[in-house]
């Protein structure tokens, strides 16, 4: 496999890994200290569960990178939205808004388009005579 071909096959995983262990910094606000200790524990595994659905979408994409590239680019795409609704309603700044679309949502649509190139050329590798 030439160099450019494990980038393209390496990016996007490390991308992906990446922006999940960045939305995981988020459960951290399950933390509060009026909660006795196993509230806290409850509430943080239960902020986690976009965590635990990116990675189980991250295993589909390692395994069936087209697949897997589209979920994400509908994911990216989908979520945009009402993340940034939910980050206006909080601080009614439209730049702002879209500064946290692009540090949330924007990696993983780059990651789905990278993981639909990587298939597409594994494909075109396999074809060639």
């Amino acid at each position: 496999m030439k160099a450019s071909h494990k980038l393209i096959h390496w990016t996007p995983r490390i991308i992906c890994i990446l922006a999940i262990l960045f939305v995981s910094i988020f459960a951290l606000d399950a933390f509060n200290p009026e909660k006795t200790t196993w509230q806290q524990i409850g509430d943080f595994f239960i902020h986690l569960i976009p965590s635990y659905v990116l990675t189980i979408l991250l295993i589909i994409a390692w395994k069936r990178e087209f697949i897997g590239g589209i979920i994400f680019i509908v994911i990216g795409i989908g979520c945009s939205p009402f993340i940034f609704i939910h980050n206006y309603n909080m601080n009614q700044s439209v730049w702002m808004s879209l500064l946290i679309i692009l540090m949330i949502t924007v990696p993983f649509i780059i990651a789905g388009i990278l993981f639909i190139v990587s298939y597409k050329m594994k494909k075109r590798n396999l074809n060639a005579p």
